[in-house]
């Protein structure tokens, strides 16, 4: 029997706000919370994917102070979305030093949506550029990625915060964190307000029957824009001061298991 659980980090979607995961993972490191394996949808694909793959929080940091919106988007006439993705794509690829998931040293799923089937794809090989790309492929503004002749979306259009992913890759104890909150009375200017503000709406419906989890960590960023990227500072700080505040609750989580398996 083993001494100590199996902690899994399931990170949700979420647009800019989902940089607040960062915030959060590196709070789990500073009190020295294992992190044994990870979901993600859309961008908590994309955090998930970099720290899986072996960058320290400390790297995330600087990447995430640098990050500009046009460094990922290459536009192109809209046929299906508005951005091609190949740059992200690119940039996945580098900063995961074009792995594969199955080689990393975490152990990562990577959620998307199956746009002909209508059904949760999760990725757990192959390269992490691909699943990454697929995964935050929001509907409308990516065009979808195209997969063993099926075209996928945006993770969260299916499993906002990919609790059970985590579940079935064996996780004993799963915390998930949620950064998608609705904020009422949002301003709406553009076609990306439209887009995002429609798939926040209808995630926020679907998480509140779905995030079954041993610990829930929802950051206070509903406030900002899903597109916020000069917010970014801001966004991991509310992450790290909602990981403390929950950081007792993992503890006894981990302390319970361990007594219960002990008895075992």
């Amino acid at each position: 029997m083993p001494k100590h659980p199996t902690i899994g980090v399931a990170l949700g979607s979420g647009g800019a706000r989902g940089f607040a995961h960062l915030g959060v993972l590196k709070v789990l490191k500073q009190h020295e919370i294992p992190i044994d394996m990870i979901s993600g949808s859309s961008m908590g694909a994309l955090v998930g994917s970099f720290y899986a793959s072996g960058l320290t929080v400390e790297q995330m940091y600087k990447l995430a102070a640098a990050f500009k919106r046009k460094y990922f988007i290459d536009v192109t006439v809209p046929k299906m979305g508005f951005i091609q993705g190949d740059r992200i794509k690119q940039l996945i690829r580098i900063f995961t030093r074009n792995q594969n998931i199955e080689d990393l040293p975490i152990p990562l799923a990577v959620v998307a949506t199956d746009l002909n089937e209508g059904k949760k794809v999760v990725f757990r090989k192959g390269p992490v550029a691909d699943a990454v790309r697929a995964s935050i492929s929001i509907p409308g503004i990516f065009v979808p990625f195209s997969y063993n002749g099926s075209l996928l979306v945006d993770g969260g259009v299916i499993e906002r915060v990919p609790v059970s992913a985590v579940k079935e890759m064996g996780a004993d104890i799963v915390i998930a964190v949620d950064v998608s909150h609705v904020k009422k009375e949002a301003r709406i200017q553009s076609i990306f307000d439209v887009i995002m503000r429609s798939l926040d709406i209808m995630q926020n419906e679907l998480a509140q029957h779905r995030i079954t989890s041993d610990v829930v960590i929802c950051p206070r960023v509903e406030h900002f824009h899903s597109g916020a990227f000069t917010k970014i500072d801001e966004i991991i700080k509310l992450g790290e001061e909602e990981a403390t505040k929950h950081i007792d609750e993992i503890k006894n989580k981990i302390n319970q298991w361990k007594e219960t398996n002990h008895e075992k």
